[in-house]
């Protein structure tokens, strides 16, 4: 199990607490630190659509200039803008054996899926 995010985000801080608490011990990938790959974020929008990883309620996209944030309409460009600015992707990102399974925390969907 790998859990994708940044470590100071209070989201990706109860997923991995919850996890943790549950008897999971996941690896932690910081995209800030590490990067994420187009290969890797395509997965995740075909998994959850690319509209569920953009994370169009964060600050980072807020910041964006409304000519970048009027630029994404689809897979591909949120793609590009992602790449540029990976705090704008919702996070975290669990997956299970490489296979993308989870984004953002809701503790009944992890209940859901791990019990």
């Amino acid at each position: 199990m790998i859990v994708y995010g940044i470590p100071n985000c209070n989201t990706v801080k109860k997923a991995r607490t919850w996890l943790e608490e549950n008897g999971f011990n996941p690896e932690f990938h910081d995209f800030k630190k590490k990067g994420i790959t187009a290969e890797k974020l395509n997965a995740w929008c075909d998994a959850f659509g690319w509209e569920a990883v953009l994370n169009k309620k964060g600050t980072t996209w807020k910041k964006l200039s409304s000519d970048v944030q009027q630029m994404v309409t689809d897979q591909k460009t949120a793609i590009e803008v992602l790449l540029q600015n990976n705090s704008a992707i919702k996070r975290p990102v669990v997956e299970v054996d490489g296979k993308p399974i989870l984004i953002s925390f809701n503790e009944d969907q992890y209940k859901a899926v791990f019990k």
